[in-house]
């Protein structure tokens, strides 16, 4: 790693050996994709402030300490180079472990103005600020870079393997709080951060959106997980019953997989994302879902260093490109698919894949079913 450059001397940080994951060729790319942005604004510099965009930019490295807080770091992206500034209770750390190489390292006060600091490096002190530039950052990140992409699909796997450990041994009588706990736990002991946790049992499968309560889990239940590690969220949903499910349980299974099906048939290179939006709600009513089905919950959409670039709705017009992961969620009373996939030459290619989790096969792809241990 290369000695910080110390624009502020009197705060900056020392420089010990880096331990960040960034990948080198794929930093050298973004940082070119950022520029040709500037070019295009007729701009100097760029200031990055949300974790999405810091993340990214930096290949993985953790720009927080509170998953609920704000970044602790912004980053200044000028023609002369990337520059970093963090809170000085920061920088040992930072420095240490996150810092990518040839990214220089500058503090402000622990109390002091974390954006202001950083946009006071950019010639003239007034970059370009990131929410001006949105829309093509957020085309900037859609296509994963090879480190990338391999990072994603180890996460995905891991993740995917945890969530059928963890319900493997479910009972009953577990609770909800006790599943998503089991689920935590292994989360973070694979170096990610849970980002969302849900789980609802029998008496409450109305929810879509369910926060784990002290309730059993009972005849079924469903779990959910959007795990980060490295700036990259994997999403997946599973469900597991200890009984053969009702007539009706089993087909709305299968219809939401048709639903599913649809979807992934129209996620294809040159689509934008609201015309993908309205195959969605057309295949609910073709499924037997009715027409409003969508209304009910969001659908997904793009996915990578958030976990949704963005939630797809009528007024999302990106343009889908190859090599694009996404996460489409489908729901309808009492039933959801979910996992994290890719846009490959040959098609859509699921990650979030445990070769133990039972499945059937969809339009010519393994789906999950419900796990019945």
């Amino acid at each position: 790693m290369t000695t910080p450059t110390q624009s502020t001397p009197a705060h900056s940080a020392p420089a010990p050996a880096s331990t960040a994951a960034g990948n080198v060729a794929d930093r050298a790319v973004k940082r070119r994709r950022v520029l040709d942005i500037l070019d295009t604004a007729g701009r100097d510099s760029l200031l990055l402030t949300s974790n999405t965009a810091l993340t990214w930019y930096l290949d993985g490295s953790r720009v927080h300490i509170s998953l609920a807080g704000d970044p602790i770091a912004a980053l200044l992206v000028d023609r002369a180079g990337d520059h970093l500034v963090t809170f000085n209770n920061e920088a040992g750390r930072i420095a240490a472990e996150e810092l990518p190489e040839g990214v220089s390292l500058d503090t402000v006060p622990w109390n002091g103005q974390l954006h202001a600091a950083a946009a006071k490096l950019a010639l003239g002190g007034d970059p370009l600020v990131e929410a001006a530039v949105a829309t093509e950052l957020r085309a900037a990140r859609q296509q994963l870079l090879p480190g990338e992409a391999s990072r994603y699909a180890r996460l995905s796997a891991d993740v995917a393997r945890a969530m059928t450990d963890v319900l493997q041994a479910v009972t009953p009588q577990t609770t909800e709080f006790q599943l998503v706990s089991e689920l935590a736990a292994r989360i973070v002991a694979m170096g990610a951060e849970p980002l969302v946790l849900l789980c609802n049992g029998e008496a409450r499968s109305s929810y879509r959106h369910p926060l784990a309560t002290h309730s059993p889990i009972g005849r079924r239940a469903m779990a959910v997980v959007c795990a980060r590690r490295n700036g990259l969220v994997a999403n997946v949903t599973r469900w597991v019953a200890f009984d053969a499910g009702t007539p009706a349980e089993l087909d709305a299974e299968a219809r939401i997989a048709t639903v599913e099906a649809d979807i992934f048939r129209a996620t294809v290179p040159g689509v934008r994302l609201n015309q993908v939006f309205s195959e969605i709600q057309e295949a609910y009513s073709r499924h037997g879902f009715g027409q409003d089905q969508w209304k009910l919950h969001h659908q997904g959409g793009p996915a990578g260093y958030a976990g949704r670039d963005p939630r797809v709705t009528a007024e999302v017009t990106d343009t889908i490109v190859l090599n694009q992961p996404f996460t489409w969620n489908p729901s309808g009373p009492g039933v959801k698919i979910e996992d994290t996939v890719l846009l490959t030459e040959s098609g859509v290619r699921v990650l979030t894949v445990d070769e133990r989790w039972p499945t059937t096969e969809v339009d010519g792809r393994r789906r999950p079913l419900t796990l019945r241990p």
